[in-house]
Protein backbone atom coordinates (compact mmCIF):
# COMPACT_ATOMS: atom_id res chain seq x y z
CA UNK A 1 0.00 0.00 0.00
CA UNK A 2 1.26 3.47 -0.92
CA UNK A 3 1.10 5.20 2.47
CA UNK A 4 2.56 8.45 1.11
CA UNK A 5 -0.30 8.72 -1.36
CA UNK A 6 -2.85 7.90 1.34
CA UNK A 7 -1.31 10.53 3.61
CA UNK A 8 -1.49 13.14 0.82
CA UNK A 9 -5.16 12.33 0.16
CA UNK A 10 -6.01 12.61 3.86
CA UNK A 11 -4.25 15.97 4.02
CA UNK A 12 -6.31 17.19 1.07
CA UNK A 13 -9.52 15.98 2.75
CA UNK A 14 -8.51 17.87 5.90
CA UNK A 15 -7.88 21.06 3.87
CA UNK A 16 -11.24 20.65 2.14
CA UNK A 17 -13.11 20.28 5.43
CA UNK A 18 -11.36 23.31 6.95
CA UNK A 19 -11.93 25.60 3.95
CA UNK A 20 -15.52 24.51 3.43
CA UNK A 21 -16.53 24.65 7.08
CA UNK A 22 -19.37 27.13 7.71
CA UNK A 23 -19.08 28.41 4.13
CA UNK A 24 -20.90 25.66 2.19
CA UNK A 25 -19.10 26.60 -1.01
CA UNK A 26 -19.13 22.91 -1.93
CA UNK A 27 -21.30 19.95 -1.00
CA UNK A 28 -19.80 17.95 1.86
CA UNK A 29 -19.62 14.77 -0.19
CA UNK A 30 -17.40 13.11 -2.79
CA UNK A 31 -18.70 15.28 -5.63
CA UNK A 32 -18.05 18.43 -3.60
CA UNK A 33 -14.54 17.23 -2.81
CA UNK A 34 -13.84 16.50 -6.50
CA UNK A 35 -15.19 19.95 -7.46
CA UNK A 36 -12.90 21.54 -4.87
CA UNK A 37 -9.89 19.59 -6.17
CA UNK A 38 -10.61 20.70 -9.74
CA UNK A 39 -10.94 24.36 -8.72
CA UNK A 40 -7.71 24.28 -6.72
CA UNK A 41 -5.72 22.68 -9.53
CA UNK A 42 -6.98 24.42 -12.63
CA UNK A 43 -4.66 24.82 -15.59
CA UNK A 44 -3.42 28.46 -15.45
CA UNK A 45 -3.82 28.76 -19.22
CA UNK A 46 -7.60 28.36 -18.82
CA UNK A 47 -7.87 31.62 -16.88
CA UNK A 48 -5.26 33.44 -18.94
CA UNK A 49 -7.01 32.74 -22.23
CA UNK A 50 -10.70 31.96 -21.56
CA UNK A 51 -13.36 31.48 -24.20
CA UNK A 52 -16.34 33.85 -24.51
CA UNK A 53 -19.31 34.25 -26.84
CA UNK A 54 -18.30 35.97 -30.06
CA UNK A 55 -14.55 35.73 -29.42
CA UNK A 56 -13.95 33.88 -32.68
CA UNK A 57 -15.84 36.66 -34.49
CA UNK A 58 -13.59 39.35 -33.06
CA UNK A 59 -15.58 40.35 -29.98
CA UNK A 60 -13.19 42.09 -27.58
CA UNK A 61 -12.55 41.25 -23.93
CA UNK A 62 -13.77 44.79 -23.04
CA UNK A 63 -17.11 44.06 -24.71
CA UNK A 64 -17.77 40.80 -22.87
CA UNK A 65 -16.66 42.29 -19.52
CA UNK A 66 -19.19 45.12 -19.93
CA UNK A 67 -21.94 42.67 -20.84
CA UNK A 68 -21.17 40.34 -17.93
CA UNK A 69 -21.07 43.18 -15.38
CA UNK A 70 -24.48 44.40 -16.56
CA UNK A 71 -25.94 40.87 -16.45
CA UNK A 72 -24.62 40.19 -12.93
CA UNK A 73 -26.10 43.50 -11.77
CA UNK A 74 -29.48 42.47 -13.18
CA UNK A 75 -29.29 39.05 -11.57
CA UNK A 76 -28.54 40.74 -8.22
CA UNK A 77 -31.54 43.04 -8.69
CA UNK A 78 -33.74 40.04 -9.52
CA UNK A 79 -32.76 38.20 -6.33
CA UNK A 80 -33.09 41.33 -4.17
CA UNK A 81 -36.80 41.61 -4.97
CA UNK A 82 -37.42 38.79 -2.51
CA UNK A 83 -36.00 40.76 0.42
CA UNK A 84 -38.51 42.03 2.96
CA UNK A 85 -41.64 40.75 1.20
CA UNK A 86 -42.06 44.10 -0.59
CA UNK A 87 -41.20 46.16 2.52
CA UNK A 88 -38.44 47.71 0.40
CA UNK A 89 -39.48 49.34 -2.86
CA UNK A 90 -36.13 48.49 -4.44
CA UNK A 91 -32.66 47.28 -3.51
CA UNK A 92 -31.63 50.95 -3.31
CA UNK A 93 -33.70 51.31 -0.14
CA UNK A 94 -31.64 48.88 1.92
CA UNK A 95 -28.39 49.84 0.16
CA UNK A 96 -28.89 53.47 1.26
CA UNK A 97 -29.77 52.32 4.78
CA UNK A 98 -26.65 50.15 4.96
CA UNK A 99 -24.54 53.09 3.76
CA UNK A 100 -25.89 55.31 6.55
CA UNK A 101 -25.57 52.56 9.15
CA UNK A 102 -21.93 51.84 8.30
CA UNK A 103 -20.65 55.32 7.37
CA UNK A 104 -22.82 57.56 9.54
CA UNK A 105 -24.79 60.68 8.64
CA UNK A 106 -24.18 62.27 5.23
CA UNK A 107 -25.57 65.14 3.24
CA UNK A 108 -28.04 64.22 0.51
CA UNK A 109 -25.46 64.68 -2.23
CA UNK A 110 -22.81 62.73 -0.30
CA UNK A 111 -25.22 59.83 0.13
CA UNK A 112 -26.27 59.93 -3.52
CA UNK A 113 -22.66 60.18 -4.68
CA UNK A 114 -21.53 57.35 -2.41
CA UNK A 115 -24.07 55.06 -4.06
CA UNK A 116 -23.34 56.38 -7.58
CA UNK A 117 -26.98 57.30 -8.20
CA UNK A 118 -28.46 59.89 -10.53
CA UNK A 119 -29.39 63.01 -8.53
CA UNK A 120 -33.11 62.81 -9.35
CA UNK A 121 -33.30 59.09 -8.55
CA UNK A 122 -31.30 59.55 -5.36
CA UNK A 123 -33.60 62.32 -4.10
CA UNK A 124 -36.63 60.08 -4.70
CA UNK A 125 -35.00 57.26 -2.73
CA UNK A 126 -34.13 59.56 0.18
CA UNK A 127 -37.61 61.08 0.23
CA UNK A 128 -39.10 57.59 0.29
CA UNK A 129 -36.89 56.60 3.22
CA UNK A 130 -37.87 59.80 5.09
CA UNK A 131 -41.56 59.10 4.39
CA UNK A 132 -41.18 55.60 5.84
CA UNK A 133 -39.48 57.01 8.93
CA UNK A 134 -36.29 55.03 8.25
CA UNK A 135 -34.08 58.12 7.93
CA UNK A 136 -34.37 61.71 9.08
CA UNK A 137 -32.91 65.04 8.07
CA UNK A 138 -31.01 66.94 10.76
CA UNK A 139 -29.13 70.23 10.92
CA UNK A 140 -25.40 70.39 11.55
CA UNK A 141 -24.43 71.53 15.03
CA UNK A 142 -21.52 73.55 13.57
CA UNK A 143 -23.36 75.09 10.63
CA UNK A 144 -27.17 75.33 10.81
CA UNK A 145 -27.29 75.81 7.02
CA UNK A 146 -26.01 72.30 6.47
CA UNK A 147 -28.42 69.38 6.66
CA UNK A 148 -27.59 65.72 7.02
CA UNK A 149 -29.43 62.45 6.47
CA UNK A 150 -29.10 59.90 9.24
CA UNK A 151 -30.68 56.52 9.85
CA UNK A 152 -33.38 56.35 12.57
CA UNK A 153 -34.00 53.65 15.15
CA UNK A 154 -36.90 52.49 12.97
CA UNK A 155 -34.53 52.29 10.01
CA UNK A 156 -31.99 50.28 12.00
CA UNK A 157 -34.77 47.97 13.17
CA UNK A 158 -36.13 47.25 9.67
CA UNK A 159 -32.59 46.74 8.38
CA UNK A 160 -31.69 44.30 11.14
CA UNK A 161 -35.01 42.50 10.70
CA UNK A 162 -34.13 41.69 7.08
CA UNK A 163 -30.33 41.50 7.31
CA UNK A 164 -30.39 37.71 7.22
CA UNK A 165 -32.25 37.85 3.90
CA UNK A 166 -29.80 40.44 2.56
CA UNK A 167 -26.85 38.21 3.48
CA UNK A 168 -28.60 35.24 1.87
CA UNK A 169 -29.04 37.15 -1.40
CA UNK A 170 -25.42 38.34 -1.26
CA UNK A 171 -24.28 34.74 -0.94
CA UNK A 172 -26.51 33.65 -3.81
CA UNK A 173 -25.18 36.39 -6.11
CA UNK A 174 -21.60 35.23 -5.46
CA UNK A 175 -22.82 31.82 -6.61
CA UNK A 176 -20.36 28.97 -6.99
CA UNK A 177 -17.15 31.01 -6.81
CA UNK A 178 -14.49 29.45 -4.62
CA UNK A 179 -12.96 31.36 -1.72
CA UNK A 180 -9.83 32.14 -3.74
CA UNK A 181 -11.94 33.25 -6.72
CA UNK A 182 -13.94 35.56 -4.45
CA UNK A 183 -10.76 37.16 -3.11
CA UNK A 184 -9.42 37.63 -6.65
CA UNK A 185 -12.72 39.15 -7.78
CA UNK A 186 -12.70 41.61 -4.84
CA UNK A 187 -9.18 42.70 -5.80
CA UNK A 188 -10.08 43.19 -9.47
CA UNK A 189 -13.41 44.94 -8.88
CA UNK A 190 -11.91 47.19 -6.19
CA UNK A 191 -9.21 48.30 -8.63
CA UNK A 192 -11.85 49.02 -11.28
CA UNK A 193 -14.10 50.80 -8.79
CA UNK A 194 -11.26 53.07 -7.58
CA UNK A 195 -10.36 53.94 -11.17
CA UNK A 196 -13.89 55.02 -12.11
CA UNK A 197 -14.63 56.65 -8.75
CA UNK A 198 -11.72 59.06 -9.22
CA UNK A 199 -13.36 60.41 -12.40
CA UNK A 200 -16.91 60.24 -11.03
CA UNK A 201 -15.98 62.64 -8.22
CA UNK A 202 -14.93 65.27 -10.78
CA UNK A 203 -18.62 65.89 -11.61
CA UNK A 204 -17.88 66.36 -15.31
CA UNK A 205 -20.41 66.39 -18.13
CA UNK A 206 -20.79 63.09 -19.96
CA UNK A 207 -18.82 64.27 -23.01
CA UNK A 208 -16.02 65.75 -20.91
CA UNK A 209 -15.94 62.64 -18.72
CA UNK A 210 -15.47 60.31 -21.68
CA UNK A 211 -12.68 62.50 -23.09
CA UNK A 212 -10.92 62.67 -19.71
CA UNK A 213 -11.04 58.90 -19.10
CA UNK A 214 -10.01 58.14 -22.69
CA UNK A 215 -6.95 60.39 -22.35
CA UNK A 216 -6.02 58.67 -19.10
CA UNK A 217 -6.21 55.24 -20.75
CA UNK A 218 -4.23 56.30 -23.80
Amino acid sequence: MNFDLLKSVLELVHQFIQQNENKALYNNDLQGFIHWINDCHKNPSESENPWWVGKELGRSSESIINTLLIRIGRFAKMYSRSIGNSVFSSQDDFIYLISLRTRGAMSKMELIGHNVSEKSSGILIINRLIHNGWVEQTKSQEDKRKKYIQITEKGISVLEEHMQEIRKVSKIVVGNLTRSEQMLLITILSKLDQFHDSFYKMNLTTASLLDMVNKELN
